[in-house]
């Protein structure tokens, strides 16, 4: 999405850099939290972050910020899932209303430069379906669609993502401010 111009490095470039704790009680603090902490130790580039999950309306908005450790600290994709859909059941819910929501926060040298967010609404089902993805989506059926994320094939999930809708954000003001 970025296109030639721009040269992306993951992490795994800078293997010496921590990973800080992620205690804010947004998604945008996290996310400014992990990119203004990279950035503090590769001031001279760019640094992007996003701290993404679930909301579940009959959950009120839970799991939100701890959607990656819901069912505990060292919890599986599949332990998640799993108390989702007994907190479901216990409410007598098939389904709820929900939406995956990410926030990215772009950083050069320790300060925030901008924040972009996308989300996709949806329904959280109890019932799998689809091996594909991860996390919540063999739950997670968008609007507008019959199949969960599970199921969906990945290029029509990237196109309705949460992160890529922020991540087009980002590109938009990218092409303005660089």
């Amino acid at each position: 999405m970025l296109g030639a111009d721009w040269k992306v490095l993951d992490l795994r470039a800078y293997p010496a850099l921590v990973s800080p704790e992620e205690d804010g009680d947004t998604f945008e603090a996290n996310a400014r939290i992990k990119a203004e902490t990279a950035s503090e130790v590769i001031p001279d580039l760019l640094v992007l972050s996003d701290d993404s999950g679930l909301e579940v309306d009959a959950l009120g908005l839970a799991p939100g910020v701890h959607s990656a450790r819901y069912a505990g600290p060292q919890a599986t994709d599949k332990d998640n899932r799993e108390r989702v859909k007994q907190e479901l059941r216990e409410r007598g819910l098939k389904n709820s209303p929900a939406r995956f929501r990410c926030c990215m926060a772009l950083a050069k040298a320790g300060q925030t430069l901008a924040v972009f967010s996308g989300t996709v609404e949806g329904r959280l089902q109890i019932e799998e379906q689809g091996e594909g993805g991860f996390g919540y989506d063999p739950l997670f059926v968008p609007t507008g669609y019959d199949d969960t994320f599970g199921r969906l094939p990945s290029e029509v999930k990237n196109q309705l993502s949460h992160r890529a809708r922020a991540l087009a954000q980002m590109v938009e003001w990218l092409a303005v401010h660089s």
